[in-house]
């Protein structure tokens, strides 16, 4: 099968599982990327954003309270269409993705992190998947001391040498920005029903496979911690 390197036909996965926990203070009775920011959910702006480069599907992959998401995209969009793909106990961002497999129509596909927002050039990053000739391409930037990232070491060319999850790896210069292209040949490698993750079990195995590393200087920012939810909300008042 030809792969496609349209935007306007390639599915975005977006996964929208978390609780939020830690913004419960903030967030009462939704997920968290519904989280609001200036009376928009969070992830109004991921859509918009992604739809800015011609995206036109979007297929949600919700998980704790899922029919809040349903219900508000029901009918919010009319020029492109939403689905949403919900798990009916947590699956993990790998188990949230095979969830999802018969709703993927596009070969690659782009996934998307729901609780973290990098506005880098997807148009650019679509082309340096198609460059490399790549199976898997993820997003990656320069590390700033933060724990909480995957953490990558790439070669010249950009091919990924290590993906660790564990922060702190040594030699190890950029973080995961949350942001793929992946080939269908992904869902192979997910066994269904089962609770995995994409960064501790599935990314790591990529390294013999030819899995690149977009590097990109486009801040990165999650809406994971109260303070980290106001940075955020004062990022997007300038973006959007």
């Amino acid at each position: 099968m030809k792969k496609v390197y349209v935007p306007q036909k390639i599915d975005v996965l977006i996964l929208c599982g978390g609780e939020g926990k830690r913004l419960k203070s903030i967030i009462k009775d939704v997920p968290k990327p519904m989280a609001g920011i200036g009376g928009r959910p969070f992830l109004d702006f991921l859509i918009d954003y992604a739809a800015r480069f011609g995206f036109r599907r979007f297929i949600l992959c919700s998980g704790y309270k899922g029919e809040v998401i349903r219900k508000y995209y029901r009918n919010k969009y009319k020029s492109f269409d939403i689905l949403v793909s919900h798990e009916k106990r947590p699956l993990g961002t790998a188990g949230a993705v095979k969830n999802a497999e018969s709703a993927v129509r596009s070969n690659p596909f782009l996934i998307m992190n729901g609780d973290s927002f990098c506005p880098l050039d997807l148009s650019k990053f679509i082309d340096f998947h198609r460059e490399k000739r790549a199976s898997f391409s993820i997003a990656i930037r320069k590390a700033k001391g933060s724990r909480d990232y995957g953490t990558v070491r790439v070669d010249h060319s950009g091919k990924i040498l290590s993906f660790n999850e564990k922060a702190g790896t040594k030699g190890s210069n950029f973080i995961n920005a949350g942001i793929y292209l992946a080939d269908k040949s992904l869902f192979l490698m997910i066994e269904a029903g089962k609770k995995l993750s994409l960064e501790y079990d599935i990314f790591p195995g990529l390294v013999e496979s030819r899995f690149y590393g977009y590097m990109t200087k486009a801040e990165l920012m999650d809406i994971g911690t109260p303070d980290r939810y106001a940075r955020v909300e004062k990022f997007l008042d300038n973006v959007f």
